[in-house]
């Protein structure tokens, strides 16, 4: 059963690939030898033209982190396996692939420029600051979730925290073998590799780092404060290189294990309409899978880095309409662990539940299921390191442009530290669900971290149909249709998130943040709305 779900989604992800995003390309007339900014602004540092292969691996391994598979994972579990398979499916070919792809075209016109930069041109300097509010607001809801979410796994599997920690010990050591002593890429990462391997294997039978839950997110804080101020070669570069091996294996084994593993699907395919921990599908649904359908974060990455690199204009659409199908890929795959589970079989935490999963994909190619179970929270939890580390590096970035501070190390710790304070509040409150009860951290932020991602993707797709406008490229409702159903969904989910918590008394600081982000949407959708009618008028 699970051989014909996975393929039917490759089967159509390549499709979509073929037509819906040839036809992208053709709407903005798209041509080979068009102008690329880096070529135009060659400077070896920050533009420079890359090879198609090495770019896409750039783009997907910056916008695949743990999102993918969180998301999946939590609404699946909610509200059933078909609704899930839907979104990441459809939203992946028409909204996500276009949100990127568009994203990377018109930073590639603008000479590299951010889309908040965009924003700033076609409509005012008021809409570019507040898109720099929201960047920053939806890093931190990612901080705080993968935070909690990390410090949990951490405490309950010494084993995992022990591998995680000698990884970082490795990536610095890696780092430095690269940049100071200049040792070569291949042997350098066969030896990190097998240090890990060798690593994996003694704390599979002496787990020995045990700590508490609090005193995990305490030194987790620390790590992502240092991976933030530190040289980014130091650290951060070459820790998120040797996670991207971690991802390229549980891709391989999940592939494996749906397609020659004759698993059956025993988990529901529908639950219901409404969830108590995370309330109705509509809007719910479409804000907790974010990565894996559509992530504003992806637009951060094309007109960030990626639009710095293309070497080629005709290459944008492999990268980034390539990257987001891949990244569905990805997210079908995460919710594959949730389907193979029988109800009452499923772990407490998303980590648990894709764990398990990939612990019986690799009982399949002769893999102890419980060692299989330790390399799944091993991916996970490398992918949640790197999104941590990566989220507060360029949260300190929008902070510094935010505020105009210029470069320097005591900035950097001033910005960092600020930008950690949302993050250490909210992990050190009780935080309560829809019905009252109190619950971990990451399930009652997670909701209001999609709706502010989602939310951002929604203003983005905006500025691209004011883009779209002021060009007049055709198909223009191919844009509008999906920003103003992100739209609906997101503002619907905050107005729901207020009403709720309102009423029920909890004037935390969700709902403080809650009310800013409404309010900053609604702006941002009048001031797009009056820059088309300028144009038209």
């Amino acid at each position: 059963m699970t051989t014909l779900y996975i393929l039917a989604v490759i089967l159509i992800f390549g499709l979509a690939f073929r037509f819906y995003g040839k036809f992208l390309e053709n709407t903005y007339k798209v041509k080979d030898g068009e102008p690329v900014p880096s070529k135009e602004k060659c400077d070896g540092v920050d533009y420079v033209p890359t090879n198609k292969l090495v770019l896409l691996g750039h783009h997907f391994s910056s916008i695949a982190g743990a999102g993918p598979i969180v998301g999946p994972i939590i609404a699946g579990f909610a509200f059933g396996w078909v609704p899930a398979i839907l979104w990441i499916v459809f939203g992946s070919i028409f909204i996500g692939g276009l949100h990127d792809f568009s994203s990377l075209i018109i930073s590639i016109r603008h000479g590299g420029r951010s889309i908040a930069e965009v924003a700033k041109k076609y409509i005012n300097k008021s809409t570019y600051k507040i898109f720099l509010v929201f960047i920053w607001l939806a890093l931190m809801y990612v901080v705080a979730v993968f935070l909690d979410l990390s410090a949990d796994t951490f405490a309950k599997e010494p084993a995992v925290a022990q591998v995680s920690v000698l990884y970082i010990f490795i990536a610095i050591l890696f780092g430095i073998s690269l940049y100071r002593l200049k040792f070569k890429l291949g042997p350098s990462t066969v030896l990190a590799l097998i240090i890990i391997l060798a690593g994996i294997v003694y704390s599979l039978s002496n787990p020995f780092l045990a700590l508490s839950k609090q005193s995990w997110i305490w030194v987790l804080i620390v790590y992502a404060f240092l991976a933030s101020i530190l040289p980014v070669w130091f650290l951060l570069q070459p820790r998120d290189y040797l996670s991207s091996y971690f991802l390229y294996f549980t891709v391989i084994i999940g592939l494996v294990g749906l397609i020659f593993g004759k698993n059956q699907i025993s988990y529901p395919a529908f639950i219901s309409f409404n969830s108590k921990s995370i309330g109705p599908l509509i809007p719910f649904m479409f804000i907790t899978i974010a990565c894996g359908a559509i992530s504003g974060f992806h637009s951060l990455v094309a007109s960030g880095t990626t639009s710095k690199q293309v070497d080629n204009a005709k290459n944008a659409r492999f990268a980034t309409y390539g990257g987001m199908l891949l990244e569905g890929l990805v997210a079908a795959i995460a919710l594959s662990t949730v389907m193979i589970l029988a109800k009452g079989q499923t772990g407490a935490n998303p980590q648990q539940i894709y764990s398990q999963g990939i612990g019986k994909f690799c009982s399949i190619i002769g893999i102890n299921p419980r060692a299989g179970q330790i390399l799944g929270y091993l991916a996970i939890s490398a992918f949640i390191l790197t999104t941590v580390d990566t989220a507060t590096r360029i949260a300190r970035y929008i902070f510094q442009e935010l505020f105009e501070i210029k470069e320097s190390l005591n900035s950097r710790i001033l910005a960092t530290v600020i930008s950690l304070i949302l993050p250490i509040l909210l992990l050190n409150m009780k935080l309560k669900d829809f019905s009252g009860n109190i619950v971990p951290v990451w399930k009652v932020v997670w909701p209001i971290f999609g709706t502010t991602n989602q939310l951002l993707a929604a203003l983005v797709l905006l500025v691209i149909y004011v883009w779209v406008k002021r060009e007049n490229f055709k198909h223009s409702l191919a844009i509008i249709l999906p920003m103003l159903f992100m739209l609906f969904m997101t503002l619907t989910a905050l107005a729901y998130t207020l009403v709720i918590k309102m009423t029920n008394g909890q004037y935390d600081v969700i709902t403080i943040t809650a009310l800013i982000l409404f309010g900053l949407a609604i702006f941002v959708v009048i001031e797009s709305v009056s820059a088309v009618r300028k144009k038209e008028v």
